[in-house]
């Protein structure tokens, strides 16, 4: 028993899951595609679930969305051994649960410069394993059914162009380059006919709305960006890119999966190969700042008129080309 608990103890968690991004990565596959792109990928999409229906958060959406795609489980909803048999069921034998984790410290005592006692927080991960529903037997039916989507894409184009106008972003139409200016705090995104389709330009607004907020009035997100292609540069992508795929899939679209990542791909590569930290913390960040866009759409109040789609809307002529 002492033996089993050394070894997990010893247990390298963020090795593990860096290796596992860095493995997806050097086989040119961003991981946080794979729901949408991976050989399970029938369906809607929507972040890994707990047993109440609360979304996963951080590296654990990447996570665990990468063990469903690898094993074929198409229900979201994942439970610890506990809550499967709290429900009545219980996980089959012989199968292996998908980790999680989370945050935790223990405080230190140490000697400053003045030789004086001080306490210090040193923060490590926790971890406990889930099921997913396919590999637990005993549940309510529900929770083994696939995620249904009961509004036509259409609807949901223009259910997402509602979500980017409370943010309040200031998002203007134009141009050939998607980008978001920092300095004059605006989003470029080109002309809706620039796109593949409907979607394509939806998700664009995603990935460049993570960028805005970055910005020092909001979440004041400061990686160390510097110029293009440094550390810092390629951490904001990684933030932006795993965040809009969060997103996109609490909206309810589809990511632009078919950007181009080659030229990010060495420099995130050679991020998480320098820090096994990297991918925790963009995580985080990217979550941290799909939970503050959707404190966006909570705190603005949206008149009946603002809310309605009209002619000339982004929204409108997104769902002429969905058709």
């Amino acid at each position: 028993m002492t033996t089993k608990i050394s070894e997990r103890t010893r247990r390298d968690i963020y090795k593990e899951i860096t290796d596992r991004i860095i493995e997806q990565l050097e086989q040119g596959v961003a991981p946080w595609h794979k729901p949408w792109v991976g050989e399970h990928s029938d369906g809607p999409i929507t972040r890994p679930l707990r047993h109440n229906g609360e979304p996963y958060q951080g590296i654990n959406v990447l996570s665990l969305w990468l063990s469903a795609d690898e094993k074929g489980y198409e229900s979201p909803y994942w439970f610890t051994f506990r809550q499967a048999k709290a429900l009545g069921a219980s996980v089959r034998k012989g199968e292996r649960g998908t980790i999680v984790v989370y945050a935790s410290s223990f405080e230190k005592t140490e000697a400053n410069d003045k030789g004086e006692e001080v306490e210090r927080k040193i923060p490590f991960l926790k971890h406990y394993s889930v099921f997913a529903a396919q590999q637990i037997d005993g549940l309510p039916k529900h929770f083994y059914a696939q995620e249904q989507v009961s509004t036509t894409t259409i609807e949901r184009i223009e259910n997402a162009d509602r979500y980017f106008r409370r943010t309040g972003a200031d998002i203007r139409e134009g141009g050939t380059k998607a980008f978001y200016s920092v300095e004059r705090d605006f989003i470029q995104i080109p002309d809706l006919q620039r796109f593949r389709n409907a979607e394509t330009h939806a998700a664009t607004v995603c990935h460049e709305l993570l960028h805005w907020s970055r910005h020092p009035s909001r979440l004041d997100r400061d990686l160390g960006r510097k110029r293009w292609g440094d550390s810092g540069y390629a951490m904001e992508e990684l933030v932006a890119e795993m965040g809009a795929a969060y997103l996109c899939a609490d909206l309810k679209i589809t990511p632009n999966v078919d950007s181009d990542h080659a030229s990010y791909i060495s420099s995130w590569i050679k991020v998480l190969k320098d820090d096994k930290r990297a991918i925790f913390t963009a995580a985080s960040h990217a979550s941290k700042a799909v939970t503050y866009l959707h404190s966006l759409g909570r705190e603005r109040s949206v008149t009946d008129s603002q809310a309605t789609i009209d002619l000339t809307s982004p929204a409108q002529r997104r769902s002429q080309l969905a058709n």
